[in-house]
């Protein structure tokens, strides 16, 4: 099995753990619970700022001093925009589960300088990208023009048979203006939940070259490379991505072979 892909496991609640340290690069980490209702999880955020994104469920969620009360509508990530909380470095976090939930944990270096606050759906910018077998649906939690110091948060829902993270481009060359050097992880749910896709992960001089096929809940990890996505016939496609790196921009690169799509 590829190591880019990390299958669910569970320890406690967390089905999934990413640190850098685990993935052999520097800026992301990635965490998902499952929590039955009553269940409560609490954490120090240390040197990282912290984006909690309500998957599915309802949760109470405090940060610091701040109790933000229950947050949460949807019961599944295909139901519409999330509920977010941004945390500061240097902070902690207590999250009680008040309907089965599940949470993703999204991690970045920071210093503690912006505030905890609620990301709410109305504040998620959506926008639908593509046409034709290249459209998806996607929903701006952590922009780069919203505050924080690292983080960079979307979700993305991909209908059925639909190409996404397409035409192949990748963000892997801190040579701003032209590309932003950003390391990535997908978290990937699909409904039905039997369903499946396949991520190519790739470089130019193919030393790095991986056909990944994936599965409802499991991660792939993206540390450079091209990293198109497709979605199988039958199966709408939702993915969560988490970006950071030394500089809080997203400027990519297409795939010369297939840059020409975007022209026409």
């Amino acid at each position: 099995m590829s190591k880019l892909l990390l299958k669910p496991g569970k320890s406690g609640s967390r089905i999934h753990q990413v640190t850098p340290q685990s993935a052999g690069w520097t800026y992301v980490g990635f965490e998902v619970h499952e929590l039955a209702a009553g269940e409560s999880l609490s954490a120090e955020t240390g040197a990282t700022e912290i984006c909690l994104v309500l998957v599915a469920g309802k949760a109470s969620i405090k940060a610091g001093s701040q109790d933000f009360g229950v947050l949460g509508e949807r019961s599944n990530p295909f139901e519409g925009a999330p509920w977010s909380v941004y945390i500061p470095a240097g902070s902690n976090y207590e999250v009680r589960a008040e309907t089965p939930v599940e949470l993703a944990v999204c991690a970045a270096p920071g210093t503690g300088a912006l505030p905890a606050r609620v990301i709410g759906p109305d504040q998620v910018g959506q926008e639908t990208r593509g046409k034709g077998s290249n459209t998806r649906h996607v929903r701006n939690i952590l922009p780069e023009w919203e505050p924080a110091e690292s983080l960079l948060v979307v979700e993305v829902i991909t209908p059925s048979g639909n190409w996404s993270s397409y035409p192949p481009h990748k963000h892997d060359q801190d040579n701003l203006p032209a590309e932003s050097q950003l390391e990535e992880t997908y978290y990937h749910r699909f409904n039905p939940a039997q369903g499946y896709g396949v991520q190519r992960v790739y470089t130019d001089d193919r030393s790095l070259d991986e056909v990944i096929a994936f599965s409802d809940r499991d991660v792939v990890l993206v540390p450079k490379g091209y990293h198109p996505v497709g979605a199988a016939h039958g199966y709408d496609l939702y993915y969560l991505n988490v970006m950071a790196g030394p500089k809080r921009i997203w400027k990519f690169h297409n795939d010369p072979d297939h840059a020409w799509l975007v022209q026409a």
